[in-house]
């Protein structure tokens, strides 16, 4: 049963903060608790009492209020009075705290780290200390992480508009930096990782706060994005004479030459604050991080946050979900580490031509050989996550099961190595040469831990007899007073002549023989009386206390020394972390290309041909993920041709409504992105050439956080384009213009295809309901129109979902509205209307009459094209 709102409000008003006013007039404990809470005054504190971790003041405000839980209180002091409390089992904490964390909330864990019998003996307090700081950027567990998905904690330093950029997972050991200009772009790289936590450095005193979503500081810049948990840092961690010696102690170099970050200064700040924060919040359990690693921005093909949305690369727009995306539609891996890896790959394609048909001839080399690729997928199913185990095991914190589940990982490379051997694709060759040491260290993993353990490690019950030859004798001892418990309750019966005399034990009293009230006079002189019970008298004697007090002992010695054997066996794990982590990187990525043969094979996808020029020739190509929730052979396929001497670098796709213009813009983008992280594409054939950046702008969203309109969000859009857009890229466009009056919405359009088309030369694919644009493909050489073809009937079109060339002249929005079901009468009004607007539109005149044919040189501006036009007059 809960108690009332108002019962709560009453019986238990919390104090407004975790200070009272004088501590001193505290009791003990809660003097220790406000000393460890004034260092973590920004995070909640679980304090260990008895079977509970307690929160306190605030804090147990905050917690009953995100957890749903009951505030009870108690006296704090004579002078102080009842205080809030608010408590979880101690064996539910990590539920618990991961709820707080999912929250944004830092967690920090105080425990009791002696025995509490011992503090009472001695009448005192347990000694309790911090063993866990939990912030939404290092959590480890593996209950609280994503399988699939990394989770990573950045760290972001701004100079003026150049910046640094560190990150890293802790539960993988991932650790990378760069270095860039234009905020923007700062801003594109976050929304690309999607950091759990994000540090940023500040210039204040005692700053140690953990920003949750949706909160801003004052301390915060505009131009980072809201949608992320900030913990705001001492500037001193950032400091290039702190950072520095830190990173260089961290990993033991001499310089950071060799790992090319030596001439970034932002990026080792970045870094240095990062690992600061890492080596603070971990404590006890110390994560080794992989050795850091510098990249650029501009090695990997750009995909804004507004471009990731359109394409849905990650997760849907209209709910967010998994499914439905791009990476649903793709995923086909055995492992969480090639879940992730695919993940990575999607968000940061390739620019590099060698590096994509390296993944292309491993792709085609798993097509081909179907006993390979089969065989390969079947080991991968088996394997478990080395990274976050081997992560653990480095962090001290792997229990025996996980110890068990990496043997058993390690066991199985020499069989994926040998067939490894029939590939010759450098992915292949670098799961050939798996050290023999860590098949021997599996070996003896195997050996040394019991198959079923227990959870906990300190419980005992680990491992197997034969391990360790002291191991044996003390659990031969245990097993011999055991043996004479078990005998002592039937040579008591026979003594005593008490047929149901029992043997017992419980928490309380421990092991004491029972007998009938009735039958009391026959218990022997050496019977001392324990307790009486309404039916049953128990009694101990001298030496059944003895065995008891040797078993228990016994028992907690032995479980202590297992323990150590287990403690040593995973250290000895942990000595194998980089070789253990190589090999689980190229066993991840070697995941991905079977699952995306597999794809290839059963979704009758092609190897498309990676050119060096301006190329994008599509031949009946298919929207990967459509195509999935459809039904194989269900899609109508399309082809696209663009960049070449014969093909336009613009095309105008008109078309109705709901005829499929935005499917093929997405369709378009999908096969170009997919083709650069190395996969075969659901097309017939294609050539493509490498784009620098792909961009979108489909559909109509509202920023109602920041105040802006549909049609002002989609300018934001287009001016990012255009701003970004070179050569190289492909832009796709959809409803330009369209949220504004027709003849500004018009002039925007035309504005906007002209300049890509003249000044920047991208491919471009612009979807428009203005006819008007048709125009343009007159007038300029590399513009040429497409439409989405429909089948006119009496009363209704069908879709035919084809794209042909030819522009449209009507776009059905009215037959549209038909099939939306609006009324007969306002369908009928609409005709004539637009009947009217057709024959009088200025727009329409001005077009027909004025517009003059010219084939104006790539290198004519387009102001002087306008001027020349002067169509809008």
């Amino acid at each position: 049963m809960t108690e009332s709102a108002s019962t709560k409000a009453t019986r238990n008003a919390p104090h407004e903060d975790y200070r009272p006013i004088n501590p001193q007039e505290l009791t003990p404990m809660y003097q220790h608790y406000v000393e460890v809470k004034e260092q973590y005054p920004n995070a909640l504190l679980l304090y260990r009492v008895g079977d509970f971790f307690e929160c306190f003041f605030q804090d147990a405000v905050t917690i009953a209020q995100e957890l749903e839980l009951v505030i009870t209180s108690k006296d704090a002091g004579k002078n102080v009075g009842r205080i809030a409390m608010t408590g979880v089992p101690h064996h539910a904490l990590d539920r618990y705290a991961r709820q707080l964390v999912e929250k944004g909330y830092a967690v920090v864990i105080c425990d009791q780290v002696e025995d509490a019998a011992t503090a009472t003996a001695e009448k005192r307090l347990v000694k309790r200390a911090i063993t866990k700081l939990l912030t939404p950027g290092t959590i480890t567990e593996d209950e609280m992480l994503p399988s699939k998905q990394n989770n990573f904690l950045a760290a972001v330093v701004v100079a003026k508009e150049h910046w640094g950029l560190a990150y890293a997972d802790i539960s993988t050991g991932e650790f990378f930096t760069t270095q860039n200009k234009d905020l923007s772009s700062l801003a594109t790289e976050l929304l690309r990782l999607q950091p759990a936590e994000i540090l940023f450095p500040v210039n204040a005193p005692d700053i140690n706060s953990l920003l949750r979503p949706g909160q801003k500081s004052d301390y915060l810049p505009n131009f980072l994005p809201d949608c992320f948990c900030y913990s705001l840092r001492s500037h001193k961690a950032f400091d290039i004479h702190e950072a520095k010696p830190r990173l260089l102690m961290e990993f033991n170099l001499k310089s950071l030459e060799g790992v090319g970050c030596e001439h970034l200064p932002l990026a080792i700040r970045a870094a240095g604050g990062l690992l600061e924060y890492v080596q603070d919040t971990q404590k006890a359990n110390q994560v080794p991080l992989q050795l850091i690693r510098s990249y650029n921005v501009s090695d990997y093909l750009v995909l804004d946050s507004t471009t990731r949305r359109n394409l849905e690369i990650t997760s849907t727009v209209r709910d967010n979900t998994f499914h439905g995306s791009l990476l649903w539609a793709l995923d086909r891996t055995c492992t969480a580490m090639g879940g992730r890896a695919l993940r990575r790959w999607l968000l940061q394609p390739l620019l590099n031509k060698r590096g994509i048909i390296a993944r292309q001839d491993s792709i085609a080399e798993l097509m081909d050989n179907l006993p390979l690729r089969e065989a390969i997928r079947e080991i991968l199913k088996s394997i478990y996550d080395l990274e976050r185990i081997t992560g653990r095991v480095s962090a001290g914190t792997a229990n025996p099961k996980e110890l068990l589940n990496l043997a058993d990982s390690l066991l199985k490379l020499r069989e994926l190595g040998e067939l490894a051997k029939e590939g010759k694709s450098p992915y292949f060759q670098a799961l050939q040469d798996v050290p023999s040491e860590l098949e021997e260290l599996g070996k003896k993993v195997i050996d040394s831990i019991v198959e079923f353990p227990p959870q906990h490690v300190k419980e005992g019950g680990i491992i197997r007899d034969g391990v360790n030859q002291q191991l044996d004798e003390m659990r031969k001892l245990i097993d011999g007073d055991k043996e004479w418990l078990a005998n002592l309750e039937v040579t008591e019966r026979e003594r005593t002549g008490i047929s149901n005399l029992k043997v017992g034990y419980n928490k309380t009293f421990g092991y004491y023989i029972s007998m009938p009230r009735s039958k009391a006079n026959l218990a022997p002189e050496n019977y001392q009386r324990k307790q009486t019970l309404l039916n049953e008298e128990r009694y101990i004697t001298a030496e059944l206390k003895e065995k008891e007090n040797r078993i228990l002992n016994a028992k907690d010695d032995l479980a202590k020394f297992e323990y150590e054997i287990f403690v040593n066996l995973r250290s000895l794990v942990a000595e194998k972390t980089e070789e253990i982590r190589k090999i689980a990187k190229a066993i991840a990525a070697m995941d991905v290309l079977s699952g995306l043969a597999e794809l290839a094979v059963y979704q009758d996808y092609n190897r498309p041909e990676i050119t060096e020029d301006r190329i994008i020739k599509i031949k009946n190509g298919r929207h990967p993920v459509v195509e999935k929730l459809l039904g194989f052979g269900m899609f109508v396929p399309n082809s696209t041709v663009l960049g070449t001497e014969k093909a336009p670098d613009l095309i105008i796709l008109t078309g109705p409504n709901a005829s499929g213009k935005s499917c093929y813009l997405r369709q378009v983008g999908l096969i170009q992105l997919m083709a650069q992280i190395g996969s075969f594409i659901p097309a017939e054939s294609a050539k493509l050439s490498i784009c620098d950046r792909i961009f979108t702008r489909v559909g109509a969203v509202d920023d109602i956080a920041t105040g802006q309109s549909t049609f002002m969000v989609e300018m934001n859009e287009t001016a990012n384009i255009l701003n970004h857009a070179t050569e190289k890229s492909l832009v796709l466009l959809d409803e330009i213009g369209r949220g504004t009056a027709t003849f500004d919405g018009l002039s925007i359009a035309w504005a906007v295809a002209e300049y890509l088309a003249i000044e920047i030369q991208s491919r471009t694919i612009f979807a428009t309901h203005y006819h008007e644009l048709n125009e343009l493909a007159s007038i300029l050489e590399n513009v040429a129109n497409y439409q989405v073809t429909v089948k006119e009937l009496e009363n209704e079109i069908i879709f035919l979902h084809e794209v042909k060339a030819g522009g449209a002249d009507k776009s059905y929005g009215i037959e549209a509205g038909r099939l939306a079901g609006l009324p007969p009468v306002v369908i009928k009004r609409a005709k004539q209307v637009m009947s009217q607007i057709e024959k009088h539109s200025k727009i329409a005149i001005g077009l027909r009459k004025n517009i003059k044919k010219l084939t104006p040189s790539k290198q004519e501006n387009t102001e002087e094209i306008m001027n020349q036009l002067d169509i809008f007059e």
